[in-house]
């Protein structure tokens, strides 16, 4: 049997990130010091209560995306000004943990998010106060694994990267550590 490696990012938490974040933030224990939880990849489907077929697209392009099977979000209370009922589709969404959850960061800071145009680094901003990070995407087309062929429509999609983080401040570190490239200013 084949032992098999960690994931170069978490390896690169393992060896350099930790230690950093003990020297920065003086944790006594090392288990206080943050780390990845989860990331959650969303897609709002608005035109989906039109068009049932849009849930298909969307489901090909997160699973490629993400190498995991995705699941359908559904309207919580109906909304009569959109023609929402509660209970109908209306995104679909991904949770990653673990190991694919390393690959998928890892490919999301060194090949994504280099090949937006007129990329200048992402929102320091975007913190939720709990040490959560959300990243908004215009179209899923910058993921290298999606054919442009086969894409039917650009649609937007939503990363939120989760983190034990207690602070915005330990969860930018975190985030910055591991090679998350954050406006300078």
């Amino acid at each position: 049997m084949e032992k098999q490696t960690l994931p170069r990012l978490k390896e690169k938490y393992r060896s350099q990130i930790v230690p950093a974040l003990i020297k920065d933030f003086q944790y006594t224990n090392v288990m206080r010091v943050p780390r990845l939880e989860k990331v959650v990849i969303n897609i709002g489907l608005g035109e989906a209560i039109q068009d049932p077929k849009a849930l298909e697209g969307a489901e090909r392009d997160l699973a490629t995306i993400s190498g995991q099977h995705a699941v359908i979000t559904r309207a919580r209370k109906s909304i009569a000004a959109f023609k929402l009922r509660a209970g109908m589709p209306i995104g679909m969404k991904v949770t990653l943990r673990g190991r694919r959850m390393y690959e998928f960061l890892d490919r999301l800071v060194n090949a994504v998010l280099p090949r937006i145009r007129d990329f200048r680094g992402v929102s320091g901003s975007a913190f939720d106060g709990r040490g959560n990070y959300s990243l908004g995407m215009k179209d899923q087309l910058v993921f290298p694994e999606i054919d442009y062929d086969k894409v039917d429509k650009a649609r937007g999609l939503e990363i939120t990267i989760v983190t034990t983080a207690k602070s915005n401040e330990e969860a930018r570190r975190l985030l910055e550590l591991l090679g998350m490239p954050f406006v300078r200013g």
